[in-house]
Order: C-alpha cells, then structure tokens, then sequence
C-alpha cells in the first residue's frame, strides 16, 4: 500500500540572530537554530504515526511544516504523491491543503474569543466554498458539533461558555469541516485534564475508524502515544533517533533515549524492572554537541559516537540512529 504522506530529509533552520545594529556593536555572529535536521517518514493511509520527545526537538515544527505554516528551509512533503510546496499552481495547492487540517495544542488560543461557534467551525465552510446560504451553514455546523460529541444550540455561544476539553472538541470540528484525509494533531490533549484526555483521544479514534482518517500525532506523553498510535518516531534535538511500530517499540526500544524516555514512566505495577533515570540536560540547540547529539547523556558513548554523526539506518525491522545500537555494543 502506498503511503499517503511521504517526509523526505525535511529541514527547517531559524535566523535567531540579535538586531544587525547590535550585532555590529557587540560584534555578534549571526546564530541559526536548526529546529528540523534531515528527518524523514511516511504514513500509510488511515494509520497513527506519533512523534515524540522531550520540548524543544522539534516535533511542533514537523507539524508546522507538514501543513505549510512553515516553508522547509530543505526537503520535500509529498502528500498523496503530490509535492505541496509553493511552486504548485496555487488553485491546486488550495485544493491540496482542504485534504489536510490541523488542530492546535491549546484550545485557549486557536479559538477567536470575538466569534461564534457557528463562525469558528463555519470559516473553512465558507472560506472553500463548501455551502451556500445560511441555512447549509448551519446545519453543516451543527452535524460537525454533533460529530464530535457537542449539541447544535452550542452554535450560538462563544467559546468563553465551554470547558477545555470542550474547546478542543470545537477545534476538532473546525478540522472535519472540510473533510480532510489528514489530520495534524499538535498534542490536542495537553492542556486537558486527564479524564477529558480520555474522552478527547476517544473521539479522535472513533472519527478515524467511521470517515478513514490518517493522522500524524505530536505529543510528549508516552501513555498517550501507547493508546492512539501505529508507529512511534523518537526525536531529540530535529532529529529522528528511532521510528518503529509502537509493539516493537514499547516492548524491545533500542536507541538509549528512548530507553530513558520509557524508563521515567512510573511503574505501576511494581514489577521490580531496573529503571535509568532520564539524565543530564538537553543541550542548547544554539551549540549543539558534535556527532551524535545524545551523546553527552549516552551511558554507551565512545570517541565515534562524539564525532560521527549516526544516520537513521533499519536494522532488525526498525530505523535507529546509534553507533551502538549498530556495533552490537547494546
């Protein structure tokens, strides 16, 4: 089966340099973060992949690039084996990107608190041409409000009259408006209680299952990343360090972060399994170390691992990027 989103050594660099006027009184260097380093994936068709890592390494620009927020400073996204970069007509670009949709960490802030719920998941409606007249509008609405769980009277109310989870359920129903294929999800149950993460994630596996959605979920909750996915990507500093499905991943994680990342789960069932605490800081994306990013926190780094950069490489069903994990040191 072919995949319908293909990512191909997509990279995003950001100019964080200080004022140029400040630069040549201090006598500053310009300062680059590469926020998205060479990471590539694809996702089949009604599948789950989950990104996850600790803030900061950049998952949330993967999301940004993927739906064109952000232009890659390098690489190609493929969506349906189609490029959606902006040398495309811009008329098929706009069909383009109706089949994809994104929905935001915080549902606080990706709500206008001017409008109307009827204007908030009505906009993409009206903004594709989808209805005509008031009264499509409003039912197109209150079929999208039903959908996620919410009644047609919530049209009419503004979003400061709903609870979080409430909001993100809103925000999910602005995203089904123009029944897309994909959906970005930006770790949409974050800000949520945890009960309400439940029924949120829930709603979000009923849709995929009734309308064959596709999704790339960002999250840093492995818990989470355990219940709605089909394949993990394991990032630290823009990178991919390991991408396998999530049975091979929760049971047998090779690449010595995840280990860390599985181990700072708490064990509720006490089975007495040793446990590495996560260790060390994240380095300064500004100064990143040389080779392997993680080597500085590595329990397994040698000389290579500080001045050989590993490349993501299958080994054993899955992609890892480790010396180690290649040299059988692990």
């Amino acid at each position: 089966m072919s995949a319908l989103v293909e990512v191909k050594d997509l990279a995003k660099v950001f100019d964080v340099s200080a004022p140029w006027l400040n630069r040549v009184v201090e006598g500053k260097p310009r300062q680059f973060v590469h926020a998205v380093d060479g990471v590539s994936f694809s996702i089949q068709k009604g599948r789950t992949l989950a990104l996850v890592g600790e803030s900061g390494c950049g998952k949330s620009t993967v999301a940004r690039l993927l739906v064109g927020l952000y232009r890659p400073t390098r690489g190609d996204v493929r969506f349906d084996g189609q490029a959606t970069d902006g040398s495309r007509d811009p008329a098929e670009l706009r069909t383009l990107r109706r089949r994809m949709q994104m929905i935001f960490q915080d549902p606080y802030a990706s709500l206008n608190p001017r409008w109307k719920v009827l204007d908030i998941v009505g906009e993409p409606l009206r903004e594709h041409g989808l209805v005509k007249g008031s009264d499509e509008l409003h039912g197109r609405v209150a079929d999208l409000l039903k959908s996620v769980g919410l009644a047609a009277a919530d049209t009419e109310k503004f979003p400061h009259q709903f609870s979080g989870g409430q909001r993100q359920r809103i925000s999910i129903a602005r995203a089904l408006a123009t029944q897309p294929e994909f959906l970005v999800c930006d770790e949409p149950t974050s800000a949520l209680d945890v009960s309400v993460q439940a029924q949120v994630l829930n709603i979000m596996k009923d849709l995929q299952r009734q309308r064959g959605l596709t999704y790339l979920f960002i999250s840093h909750n492995l818990a989470v990343v355990r219940h709605v996915s089909d394949e993990v990507g394991v990032m630290y500093l823009g990178r991919l360090v390991e991408l396998a499905d999530k049975a091979s991943l929760f049971s047998t994680p090779r690449h010595p972060y995840t280990r860390m990342l599985l181990d700072a789960i708490p064990d509720i069932q006490m089975s007495g399994r040793s446990r590495t605490p996560v260790q060390g800081e994240v380095p300064n994306p500004l100064n990143p170390p040389t080779g392997c990013a993680f080597h500085p926190r590595c329990p397994h780094a040698n000389s290579r691992c500080s001045a050989e950069r590993p490349a993501l490489t299958a080994f054993k069903g899955i992609s890892v990027a480790c010396h180690a994990v290649e040299e059988g040191r692990i």
